[in-house]
């Protein structure tokens, strides 16, 4: 991605960064700490989460966001324009607006969609308006770090969104399907939004990144070194949570780093992705590829878990405790609510 001529030099100088040191209005006294360095890695609605509950308890957040999104708006985007997918780093930055008039503000800017007239297919038509606004800060920078930094300047995220990789990544997996023979056999799904579906009524595997050795976003990585708690999850396991594992250098951070770690379960197992998986299953699937990666707890609402005693044995085994924590916002959809999610991690900080 190349800078427009001309263009640079309006990009000069300080970089009109928000404040992160004080509380949002009608925060709790004694929630929050302007000291606390939380990165949380994933993307779509369940980092969403996460970054509305931290944005609540700590000072300095840094999400790292998944690239592989093949979809909708950021889909066209990425084959039209050869750049990473905004769609998800969009979402992150709308969760860390404050819960004021310009953050309301500016959060709903993000997210609007256009909608051409009835009868009409129109360029603009389902785009994100903020999806747009971030790939012009790309093309006016040629830097993906920074246009999301100025994004956020924007914005007033309490916190910075990066991406995972600076490439765009293309996930795979295998699925089990019947042959015209009524025979299973082995397929491999390429793209997030076809292996998402893929899943339903089966059972996904041989889970891997194209390309296989892509570049970590340094800044990621940085982020993860000099944390005090990292998080992942919830979101979609196998398109969410699961790549920042796949990613070599990425994993091996996440290794590596001497900041505490913590996994948000979902709210429920019955997705298209987790077919027949259990709560249990789930935490198998961590473990299996990333099998040097040691968590210190996991949170997790009682009623999304079947097996509570095999569930707590296969956190064990990742050396994680599990904190059972009522954390869904009891809408009768599987959506955390903000405030409890952010009550669940005062307690896993506290308490590890």
């Amino acid at each position: 991605m190349t800078g427009m001529p001309g263009m640079s030099s309006h990009f000069t100088g300080q970089l009109p960064l928000a404040p992160s040191s004080v509380p949002a209005p009608g925060q709790p006294a004694g929630t929050y700490d302007p000291t606390l360095r939380v990165t949380a890695l994933g993307g779509g609605h369940g980092l969403s989460a996460t970054l509305r509950a931290l944005r609540l308890i700590a000072g300095e957040i840094t999400a790292v966001v998944t690239v592989a999104d093949d979809g909708g708006s950021s889909g066209r985007i990425r084959r039209e324009m050869d750049v990473l997918p905004p769609g998800d780093l969009r979402m992150a930055l709308a969760a860390l607006c404050d819960d004021t008039d310009w953050g309301r503000t500016w959060r709903d800017v993000m997210q609007h969609r256009f909608t051409s007239k009835e009868g009409t297919e129109a360029t603009l038509d389902n785009h994100s308006l903020g999806n747009l606004l971030i790939v012009a800060l790309w093309e006016l920078l040629g830097d993906p770090v920074g246009g999301l930094r100025w994004a956020g300047a924007l914005l007033g995220a309490r916190g910075q969104v990066l991406p995972m990789s600076t490439v765009p990544l293309t996930i795979s997996g295998a699925v089990l399907s019947e042959n015209e023979k009524g025979e299973l056999v082995r397929r491999t799904v390429t793209g997030q939004s076809s292996l998402a579906a893929a899943g339903k009524n089966t059972r996904v595997s041989h889970i891997r990144l194209e390309p296989e050795n892509a570049p970590a976003c340094e800044e990621s990585m940085e982020a993860i070194e000099l944390s005090d708690w990292i998080v992942l999850g919830p979101g979609s396991w196998y398109t969410s949570v699961l790549p920042h594992l796949l990613l070599p250098e990425l994993r091996e951070a996440l290794v590596r780093t001497p900041a505490r770690k913590a996994l948000v379960m979902n709210l429920t197992t019955d997705t298209a992705e987790t077919s027949g998986m259990n709560a249990a299953d789930h935490l198998e699937v961590i473990h299996h590829y990333a099998p040097d990666l040691r968590l210190d707890v996991v949170i997790a609402d009682q009623d999304a878990v079947q097996d509570a005693q095999g569930f707590v044995d296969a956190a064990e085994r990742l050396g994680a405790v599990v904190l059972f924590s009522k954390v869904g916002a009891g809408s009768g959809t599987p959506i955390h609510d903000p405030l409890r999610l952010a009550l669940a991690f005062q307690e896993a900080f506290k308490g590890s």
